[in-house]
């Protein structure tokens, strides 16, 4: 175990690697020029010139990434072009509320999603069943901001339930705080609890049909500890892989929810950032979270052994 534990880390290091050129190059390259943007419409050459050579990008490439890589082993991720604050303090102030609507969504979609998927595969063929499918469909195909939309429309505009958009700190109480997330969390979690679901349900049929089942149910063991004790735990390596890449997808989903929900995250932060070329906060986004993926990686493959006693690396 250590020595894959060893292995893992040196490869994520060099996917890391990887990552930090393909980002750097990426927004280096693409079209237009942050220091024209930050100048605004009626600057002259000679003033965006100048803020070019404050931001350091006239240097070469090489050496912008290796200024870029240094500070951020550092602790430092630069300063935001526009904001001209940190840009660990921004991302920061803008933790809270995507943490919350990503752990809400993860704790609906696994509980729901799992329950779900057990129930459909006991009952298969029944009103449970048919039910996941519809829901499975819908997860599917339709996009996250016009599930999002729809479900203003209803519970926001026309019944006045829950509040249309916004975010309300912990600090100003779990009620609101809460109240504000829900549709957030709906919108977000309903193609997670079909996709977790759809492959409970595919898995534990799998489980089911196996002999130690029918040598359970002989013995009289209760519905109970058949589907939980006996058939879930054994069905349970597809079941957290598809948990661990659903938590890692919803990094995508965030942006589109917090736009949608006027919710002021990391997502919002990001697409901000994007509209005004501001190369440190894009970057320093994109390299936590692809660390976080990594991280998320690591961690499903550890719990394997966990579930599975069989599995050893």
């Amino acid at each position: 175990m250590g020595t894959y534990i060893l292995r893992r880390l040196v490869s994520t290091i060099a996917v890391m690697a990887m990552v930090g050129v393909f980002v750097f190059l990426l927004l280096r390259l693409a079209p237009g020029d942050p220091a024209a943007v930050l100048a605004g419409r009626s600057a002259t050459e000679e003033m965006i010139a100048g803020i070019r050579q404050q931001l350091g990008l006239n240097d070469p490439l090489p050496i912008q990434f290796v200024h870029w890589v240094w500070d951020m082993l550092g602790g430092d991720f630069g300063t935001s072009i526009f904001a001209r604050r940190p840009v660990l303090e921004l991302i920061s102030q803008r933790l809270e509320p995507t943490l919350s609507l990503s752990l809400l969504t993860m704790i609906l979609s696994v509980s729901v999603g799992v329950t779900f998927g057990v129930l459909a595969a006991w009952r298969a063929g029944g009103l449970i069943d048919r039910t996941l499918t519809a829901i499975s469909a819908l997860g599917y195909s339709v996009p996250v901001f016009v599930i999002g939309y729809f479900l203003i429309y209803v519970f926001a505009i026309q019944t006045h339930w829950l509040p249309v958009q916004g975010y309300k700190p912990i600090a100003d109480g779990l009620g609101k705080w809460f109240v504000h997330l829900i549709l957030p969390t709906l919108t977000l979690g309903l193609g997670f609890i079909a996709f977790i679901a759809r492959v409970t349900r595919a898995s534990m049929l799998e489980v089911l049909t196996e002999d130690y089942m029918r040598t359970a149910a002989a013995k009289g063991a209760s519905p109970y500890a058949m589907l939980v004790h006996h058939a879930l735990k054994n069905a349970g390596v597809p079941i957290l892989t598809v948990i661990g890449i659903s938590f890692a997808y919803m990094i995508g989903g965030v942006v589109l929810t917090e736009t949608v929900f006027n919710i002021p995250g990391i997502g919002r932060l990001v697409v901000d950032a994007i509209n005004n070329r501001d190369y440190p906060i894009i970057q320093s986004v994109l390299i936590l979270t692809s660390g976080l993926y990594v991280l998320i990686n690591l961690t499903v493959d550890l719990a394997y052994t966990l579930i599975d006693p069989r599995i050893r690396y």
